[in-house]
């Protein structure tokens, strides 16, 4: 199962950039998409906020949950900038982040707890 982080991969490449490139522009630490990519770790809100604001035709609603479609088939002009729009869509933004990054970590955790509890169980039988 794909997540933001690949999409997000997918869509740097569609773009022609390099994730150093993109790291850049959305004003990201230098190496972070590629770290992400690499822990399979999820996206953080306001690094989220910055890629919509900075990247307007893509799609939020794919970029968090891999439906519809990669770009938007008409970006209008009210919907460049994210404080712009009405208040509920930027609660409904926020709603749909704020529960993929819940879901993430919640998995991320599960995960976490897994390798822990395999690692004290090899401890274990070399006493």
């Amino acid at each position: 199962m794909f997540k933001t982080i690949d999409r997000l991969i997918q869509f740097i490449e569609y773009a022609g950039l390099s994730a150093r490139q993109f790291d850049i522009s959305i004003g990201a630490a230098n190496g972070y998409t590629l770290r992400m990519k690499k822990n399979h770790a999820s996206i953080g809100s306001d690094v989220i906020e910055n890629i919509i604001r900075t990247y307007p035709q893509l799609d939020v609603v794919w970029l968090l949950t891999g439906e519809g479609r990669m770009i938007k088939q008409k970006v209008k002009s009210e919907d460049l900038d994210f404080d712009n729009l009405p208040p509920s869509r930027q609660q409904d933004i926020e709603r749909i982040i704020e529960s993929k990054i819940r879901e993430r970590q919640e998995r991320e955790l599960k995960d976490l707890l897994k390798e822990v509890t395999s690692e004290i169980e090899k401890t274990r039988k070399k006493e």
